[in-house]
């Protein structure tokens, strides 16, 4: 999630992506994503398995901001909106 093109980045796990970006999109989560206006899904991952999605969350969370920055802009390099693409 982000908030604008290589704004402030957010990455998390979801069992429910749907419905974990509306949260974020209608400010009813706490925390991060509402303080700093992250509404805007720019990158997705789907795993089997939670505890993989898990692991990739921890893996990537401690990746230097270019390496984010530059997996979004592989599969998504104008950082459009997909969460109209997720139903």
């Amino acid at each position: 999630m982000t908030n604008r093109p290589n704004g402030t980045l957010y990455v998390g796990t979801a069992v429910d992506l749907a419905r974990r970006a509306w949260e974020h999109r209608e400010g009813v989560a706490e925390g991060f994503t509402r303080r700093y206006g992250l509404k805007r899904l720019v990158y997705a991952e789907w795993h089997d398995h939670i505890l993989a999605a898990k692991q990739r969350e921890m893996n990537i969370k401690h990746w230097p901001r270019a390496w984010k920055v530059r997996l979004i802009h592989r599969d998504n390099p104008d950082w459009d909106d997909l969460y109209d693409r997720l139903a």
